[in-house]
This record gives C-alpha cells, sequence and structure tokens, in this order.
C-alpha cells in the first residue's frame, strides 16, 4: 500500500505547495484512491511533481464537510470525469468557526457542487467493498478537541455547535495492514479507535490523519496534559500512527516524547510504502 500527501500545512522541500488543508492518495492492490481534497488546488500541483494521475483514481472519500478537507473537490470533479466521491450529506451543511473576536467565518463546502451525481451519500456505516469500511456516528467522550467549541453547524435560522455527525472515517484491510483514515478526529481519535474495536474491526495496525490538537480560529494548542493523556491511550493500540495537519507540530513533538518511534510526522511530498 503507497501513500502519497498532497495537501498539508508543512512540506517536506519548497518543490511543494503547503497549505492549512489535507490530501492524501493511496495506492492498494485493487485501488487508487483519494482521501480528502485539500483547500484548494494546491493538491493537483502536488500530484503532478509525485507522479500522481488524478483521472486514474478510482474514487474518493471526503472525511468532513470543511473547505480545508473538500476545496479541491470542483477541480477534481473536472479532472476526473468518472469516480464516485462517498461523502456524508450532512457535509453540504452550513459549517462556521467562532473567532475569538465574535467573527463569524465559513468554512464549508462549495455547496454549488452538491447537484453532481456522482457523489454517494453515506450513512452511519458504509462496506464500498470486501477491506473498504467507512463509518461514522462515533460515539464516546474521551479527549474530544477542545478546538470543537469554536465550530457551528446552522440548522434552521440558528447557528448551534458542531455535533460532527459530517464526519467520516475509512478503514483498509488489505493482507496484514489495517489502516485507518481520520480527516481531523474531530470525535476525538480515542473514541473513533475504540467504535472501530466495538464494531468488532480491530485491531488497526497503521493510523493515519489530523488529531486536532491544534485549533486555527485561536491559534491554541491542546492542554498538555491532555495530550500526554492522549499519547498513553493511544499507545496501549500497538498500532504505528502518522498524524499530520490539525494536530500540529508542538503537539506532535510532545506525543512523540512519549510515544517515541510509534508515532511519525507526514508533510506534504511525503511518500508512505507500507507494503
Amino acid at each position: 500500500m503507497l501513500i502519497k500527501v498532497l495537501s498539508e500545512n508543512e512540506a517536506v522541500s519548497d518543490d511543494f505547495k503547503k497549505e492549512h488543508g489535507l490530501s492524501l492518495y493511496l495506492e492498494t492492490g485493487r485501488h487508487k484512491l483519494f482521501f480528502d481534497f485539500g483547500a484548494g488546488d494546491n493538491y493537483q500541483q502536488n500530484a503532478e511533481k509525485l507522479g500522481v494521475d488524478v483521472a486514474a483514481a478510482d474514487f474518493g472519500v471526503v472525511s468532513h464537510g470543511h473547505h480545508d478537507h473538500g476545496g479541491g473537490l470542483k477541480s477534481f470533479l473536472r479532472l476526473n470525469r468518472k469516480t464516485k466521491i462517498y461523502i456524508r450529506q450532512s457535509a453540504f451543511g452550513k459549517q462556521f468557526s467562532l473567532k475569538t473576536s465574535g467573527e463569524k467565518s465559513y468554512i464549508g463546502l462549495d455547496r454549488e457542487i452538491r447537484p453532481d451525481e456522482r457523489f454517494v451519500f453515506t450513512g452511519d456505516s458504509l462496506e464500498i467493498e470486501d477491506g473498504l469500511f467507512l463509518f461514522s456516528a462515533v460515539e464516546g467522550d474521551r479527549f474530544v478537541p477542545s478546538g470543537n467549541r469554536n465550530l457551528y453547524t446552522e440548522r434552521g435560522s440558528s447557528l448551534v455547535p458542531d455535533d460532527f455527525i459530517h464526519e467520516q472515517n475509512l478503514l483498509i484491510k488489505e493482507g496484514k495492514i489495517k489502516l485507518l483514515l481520520a480527516g481531523c478526529a474531530h470525535r476525538g481519535i480515542a473514541n473513533i479507535i475504540d467504535h472501530l474495536y466495538r464494531k468488532g474491526y480491530g485491531p488497526v495496525t497503521h493510523v493515519i490523519g489530523g488529531f486536532h490538537l491544534y485549533n486555527p480560529s485561536t491559534d491554541a494548542y491542546e492542554d498538555p496534559q491532555v495530550i500526554a493523556g492522549i499519547a498513553r491511550c493511544l499507545q496501549k493500540n500497538g498500532a504505528k500512527y502518522y498524524t499530520c495537519h490539525c494536530t500540529g507540530l508542538k503537539p506532535y513533538r510532545q506525543l512523540q516524547e512519549i510515544m517515541g518511534k510509534q508515532i511519525s510526522y507526514l508533510a506534504c511530498g511525503s511518500v508512505l510504502d507500507l507494503s
């Protein structure tokens, strides 16, 4: 299994365009797929540098309805005329971030593209095929990111705290590898992993994704004691973790102090071979 990072907050070199966003390209023995599409078109330029043919992808997944994960959807749908995009219907809701100043900022997807017939709206769980499993509706309140408190969704004429029902995660099983992909883990990475175990899909061997330990709305990091608790929790699962994006470099280093080689950082331009 091959993973290439097309959009991320950091970059391995100046050859790649970085941004506050996430887009991953994966090749399995049977598929070529996208997990998220970044904040804009940077993923496309970085894909060319990494030898990724956007038009050849079999399908795509949108982890949740925030623009830094789906901003590149419009260009992707133009470049790739065949693939289906698996997404929660609520991901096209109106999502907002509230700044410390009280300013309301729209952070949702481009709603004009919603009518495209290639979108497949997913439920709480969906087995795309053997070895590919999407799931959402994660329960639990362990180490839920404090940054969620700044995130809202529109219901009727009111803004209400986001419940992240629009967030979904992808599990890929190939041979001895069982890889969990999480976009921002707004429901908490510990709860997401617990959910998999309860549903009988554990244990996972690898985890890739953002853990939302940095809040861009307030430019603040998660409490160090919370980060330490997450690190100890993740250690117990025995998986190898690759984090990125909304985790933040400072929290990543704190996680690494406890987890050591069990956790690594994936920047834009990174290529990871799990075979």
